[in-house]
């Protein structure tokens, strides 16, 4: 008799699969964009958020994120990518979540975000051929195109796409950072292991 709690599901996919399904489609001139990057670097309202504001009664605005975009960033961060926030908004509630996901440079309430691209670098240690950077508006454009990897959301603002190398498949708020973390990883050829790690942990606690 099979043990429930060890037998395999029958759609599983095979443990060293999964980067080759993430991959898969993808034009190796991007693949080869996602394996340089040592910075990832993230907008906030509508790429970590979906991008709707809404205000309580103090007039903070309250923000919704997902944890798959949470876990993505510990995934990074296991595999040695830095991580970087780069908000034009401040926001108390970013700031929380930015420490709850230890990410290690935060910028917001950002006006040049050319300048403060320049400072994360600098900080990081990393050339602008090794970041990767998310956005989703028209305020984002300098940015992707100064980086190595420029990448958008689904949802994202007209004429923003065709300035991105890659478009997520999921919207901004809905796991569209989650889907560019895993891209990273796949490219850099660390998706695998990280997936055999979390296999094997769920073995053991069985």
């Amino acid at each position: 008799m099979n043990d429930a709690r060890t037998a395999e599901p029958p759609n599983a996919a095979p443990a060293d699969a999964i980067a080759a399904a993430v991959l898969a489609g993808i034009a190796p001139e991007v693949v080869a964009r996602a394996a340089r990057v040592r910075l990832a670097i993230f907008d906030v309202d509508g790429v970590l958020t979906d991008g709707r504001l809404v205000y309580g009664a103090d007039g903070e605005a309250l923000k919704r994120f997902h944890v798959h975009d949470g876990h993505g960033f510990k995934l990074l961060r296991e595999n040695g990518i830095a991580i970087a926030l780069l908000s034009g908004r401040r926001s108390a509630m970013v700031e929380r979540r930015a420490r709850e996901l230890k990410v290690a440079h935060v910028i917001l309430g950002c006006e040049d975000k050319l300048g403060a691209l320049a400072a994360l670098l600098r900080d990081a240690g990393v050339s602008a051929d090794e970041a990767a950077f998310m956005g989703d508006d028209w305020v984002d454009l300098a940015v992707m195109r100064r980086v190595g990897f420029a990448a958008t959301v689904a949802n994202a603002a007209t004429g923003v796409r065709a300035q991105a190398h890659w478009c997520a498949a999921r919207a901004g708020g809905n796991g569209a950072a989650r889907d560019l973390c895993e891209l990273l990883l796949a490219a850099q050829g660390k998706l695998d292991a990280s997936y055999r790690a979390h296999l094997d942990a769920g073995s053991a606690q069985g």
